[in-house]
């Protein structure tokens, strides 16, 4: 038995177990506490699906329900990256009715693997909704769509986050399946496993996930220009001291030399003698011949030596 956290601590626990959270609209008012209508005292968590897929917004219904089970259907809802959304705090809509069995167990963590199965349910069991935490889930709920890594474990450390304010144990955390006789919510991972997950995290102090590493950078590949590249091979070979009219001939020549047809020293950045021959030479071995093969490139022959040494050919 514990009094209700505020939503500040709520929030703050939350962060503090290093959970992502995404706060939607002023989630800290947004209840269905009234007359009539408790919050408290707590004692568990219960788990969800929220048998969604997308285009749907699993958020959005989660926030706003719907004509016959108004909003919010729970505290916060785990989208499949791995983020916490709040969208609501007190009483929700979440766990309806269960067995009184359960919550016996549950308060009393006094349960083995499972607590009791449940024989009450939504119509004729007690107020879940006055007790529990509720955390929806994103998922179709079928068995077979996947539970992603980054939300089950922000599934984990939720559960944990609070387990660890108010003193429970992992038994306090349950499914909807385990609370209510008419729910088979969540499917497709076993609450004995999860609660496995949260005893072990509770066993150590509150850490922040550690951040992934960063993706290798592609390499740049280097652009040849096809026009300026012509231009310079019809330019006269270049005279000493010469300026090399366009980069672009250096990476061509780097592959002819590559292709074993320009000798290394003299890939020098000037389309001259050699590397013209060196150029037919590669329109030849392509099966160029006659006028075809006068070394100075064209499209086709380019893009192929291009393919072949990691460049790009612009027009």
């Amino acid at each position: 038995m514990a009094t209700p956290m505020t939503a500040a601590q709520f929030e703050a626990a939350l962060r503090a177990e290093g959970v992502t959270v995404r706060e939607v609209g002023s989630w800290q008012t947004h209840t269905r506490t009234a007359p009539g209508r408790p919050w408290g005292p707590v004692h568990g968590v219960v788990i969800h699906h929220t048998v969604t897929e997308r285009p749907t917004d699993p958020v959005r219904l989660c926030r706003d329900g719907y004509s016959a089970l108004p909003g919010p259907l729970c505290h916060a809802v785990i989208t499949k990256d791995g983020t916490v959304h709040l969208i609501g705090w007190g009483r929700t809509n979440h766990a309806g009715g269960g067995d009184p069995r359960v919550l016996d167990a549950v308060v009393a963590e006094s349960y083995g693997e499972r607590p009791p199965a449940p024989t009450k349910g939504n119509k004729d069991g007690v107020d879940g909704n006055r007790h529990f935490y509720g955390f929806e889930c994103e998922n179709l709920g079928d068995g077979k769509d996947p539970w992603p890594a980054a939300q089950l474990e922000a599934i984990e450390r939720v559960s944990a986050a609070l387990c660890r304010v108010h003193g429970w144990s992992a038994k306090s955390v349950i499914g909807h399946l385990e609370w209510s006789n008419d729910k088979i919510d969540p499917k497709g991972f076993t609450m004995p496993d999860l609660r496995a997950r949260v005893a072990d995290r509770l066993t150590g102090r509150p850490t922040a996930p550690k951040p992934k590493p960063p993706k290798p950078s592609k390499p740049v590949k280097p652009a040849v220009d096809l026009s300026q590249l012509i231009a310079a091979a019809r330019r006269d070979p270049a005279r000493p001291g010469t300026p090399v009219s366009y980069p672009g001939v250096r990476t061509v020549e780097k592959a002819l030399v590559k292709e074993g047809l320009l000798t290394a020293g003299l890939a020098d950045g000037h389309y001259g003698t050699a590397t013209k021959d060196a150029y037919a030479a590669w329109q030849r071995r392509l099966g160029y011949t006659g006028p075809a093969a006068d070394g100075i490139p064209g499209q086709t022959s380019l893009k192929k030596l291009a393919t072949k040494h990691g460049f790009t050919v612009t027009p």
